[in-house]
């Protein structure tokens, strides 16, 4: 049997008396799609920090691609293959659309053992991504004058710079119109068939519904259900405790 590209086990966090995170198993195998939703305070975010290194877990284990996180940084984790985008993109506002893509690239990509790209291949894989997302023809542009959705495009576009296996989308359509939505699932949808395992955490339920192949519900730093999307939406509980049915 494959081991899970990502796997958690028993993970727990706390701050001060307040429990996050109470026990939390969770396996995803590599090439997944898979949806990650729950309440506000539910305690998403903070797995999410915990597993990419932003925060650390007082009890149980993180391990990627059967390497313990333990004990890494942020970014000795995204030099790994695990890479996310933020609920609110902040790029570099001084630097154009595709300089943005540059800086992982060059901090990521070839701090990795044995991988120096060139100016010249990086200049490409620049315009490859931004050609994936639809903004080729922004690549010159400051980022600073991009759209709500094309700088979540350019932020998408970012994580994908640091050449993930793993890449959690963090909100990543919040705030957008309904034909935006859709086109962003679809660049997700694309991303994953192109090899890229994907966690998505969103509160728009059209979007998390036509995308995930498994869904995932927290509720109070609780995991309560783990399963196809049809079945985990009818559990009485995820009703109850969710969609406060």
């Amino acid at each position: 049997m494959t081991a899970p590209l990502l796997e958690i086990s028993g993970l727990g966090k706390r701050f001060g008396g307040f429990v996050a995170l109470d026990g939390i198993d969770l396996a995803v195998a590599e090439g997944e799609r898979v949806g990650l939703i729950g309440p506000n305070g539910s305690g998403k975010s903070t797995l999410v920090n915990c597993i990419c290194g932003t925060l650390t877990n007082e009890v149980g284990s993180v391990r990627f691609a059967g390497e313990s996180m333990s004990g890494l940084q942020a970014h000795q984790r995204t030099h790994r293959g695990l890479a996310r985008s933020f609920q609110l993109p902040r790029p570099f506002t001084s630097l154009t659309v595709a300089g943005n893509l540059r800086v992982p690239l060059v901090y990521t990509v070839n701090a990795r053992r044995g991988t120096h790209l060139s100016n010249a291949e990086m200049d490409a894989r620049c315009a490859e991504l931004l050609q994936l997302v639809g903004l080729a023809e922004k690549a010159d542009h400051f980022s600073r004058d991009l759209t709500q959705v094309e700088m979540r495009k350019l932020e998408l576009a970012r994580a994908m710079a640091a050449e993930p296996k793993l890449l959690i989308a963090d909100e990543a359509m919040a705030g957008l119109s309904q034909a935006e939505v859709a086109d962003i699932v679809a660049l997700l949808i694309d991303l994953n068939k192109r090899g890229i395992t994907i966690i998505l955490i969103e509160h728009i339920m059209r979007a998390v519904m036509s995308f995930s192949q498994r869904l995932v519900v927290l509720v109070s730093g609780k995991k309560i259900a783990d399963g196809k999307p049809d079945v985990v939406i009818a559990n009485p509980e995820v009703e109850r405790a969710y969609l406060g049915q």
